[in-house]
């Protein structure tokens, strides 16, 4: 395997850098890594996994943001920045999901190569709500197109510190790639069973747009597409208005919010006299727990897809998992 980088960073002067974040981390030790790979931090578990899917044996990837995890709330501590000043490579969301590490990675940019896996996609296929002006909607990766585009920007950041691993790395990044088309077939087939009529896909908060528009479905939440802004009675009342003028039969809990916020709306609704479940838990900005299904991202789809499909009352049966979809 490769020697370390000299672009490698100490801990202690990353904790200068940064001193405005957090204090005292110079006591701290730098993490130890496994072996002589590439060492990659990420931030959220969708880009973890893309990245060790396409760095394989040849990288060490540590995320920050595990299962259950908002990163629309989440702040670094002590020790991510240790483990962010040992890294060789740094990947990022982007798009501002990501936005009290910014100030962060703005430092960390100026020592170590600080990728936003987002940046190649075109700027007309991003969504931008109406209530953040000048923003981007992060969540692209509920539209399987869309997150396929990032893995292109995890490949060239490793080939551009690893060339002698290119190879390996574009056999990997191509087996990937045909992976998530097939993955997104698949999906495209699944939604069919939903009538049209009930393609209304409710959440707690907004991370499933891109999902509506790829796959044909009405997308509200009780939130916004950040979680730091509360939900006031208003917006419940709102959305326990539209639940029973659509006659909508289910919602959704995110693993990554509390579900006692849409438990307020279906009291709502049934104190009214409606008829409203919860139709299970979707992932949203986290992955599910390392080592089962939902723990990769393809994973994490087929849960969300499976769980979307069956209860909004699917008249057919779901098409058999593609070979092609299947991690290897």
């Amino acid at each position: 395997m490769m020697p370390p980088l000299s672009s490698r960073a100490t801990a202690f002067a990353l904790c200068l850098a940064v001193s405005g974040f957090v204090t005292g981390c110079g006591e701290g030790r730098s993490p130890e890594w496994e072996s002589d790979g590439l060492r990659v931090v990420t931030t959220i578990g969708m880009i973890t996994d893309v990245a060790e899917r396409i760095g394989g044996s040849r990288v060490q990837v540590r995320g920050l943001m595990g299962p259950g995890v908002d990163p629309h709330l989440y702040r670094a501590r002590p020790s991510d920045l240790r483990t962010l000043a040992s890294a060789d490579l740094i990947l990022y969301q982007g798009l501002f999901l990501e936005a009290s590490l910014a100030s962060v990675f703005e430092e960390m940019a100026e020592r170590t190569p600080t990728v936003a896996v987002t940046r190649g996609i075109p700027r007309d296929l991003l969504l931008s709500p109406p209530e953040f002006e000048g923003a981007w909607d992060p969540h692209v990766w509920s539209d399987v197109s869309l997150w396929r585009r990032i893995a292109n920007e995890i490949l060239e950041a490793f080939i551009a510190l690893d060339a002698d691993g290119e190879a390996e790395y574009r056999e990997r990044h191509d087996r990937l790639d045909r992976e998530l088309e097939a993955l997104d077939r698949w999906v495209r087939e699944a939604v069919e069973a939903v009538p049209v009529s009930r393609r209304i896909l409710v959440t707690a908060h907004d991370a499933f747009h891109y999902f509506g528009r790829a796959y044909g479905f009405e997308v509200r939440a009780l939130q916004g597409i950040s979680t730091v802004a509360e939900a006031g009675a208003r917006d419940v009342q709102d959305l326990v208005d539209f639940l029973l003028e659509r006659d909508i039969p289910a919602i959704f809990v995110e693993s990554s919010v509390p579900e006692r916020m849409l438990e307020a709306v279906r009291r709502g609704v049934m104190a009214r006299g409606g008829d409203l479940r919860i139709g299970g838990m979707l992932y949203s900005d986290a992955l599910g727990s390392p080592g089962t299904p939902e723990g990769t991202y393809m994973g994490m789809v087929r849960h969300n897809v499976q769980t979307i499909v069956e209860a909004l009352g699917a008249s057919g049966a779901l098409p058999e998992d593609l070979d092609e979809a299947s991690p290897s």
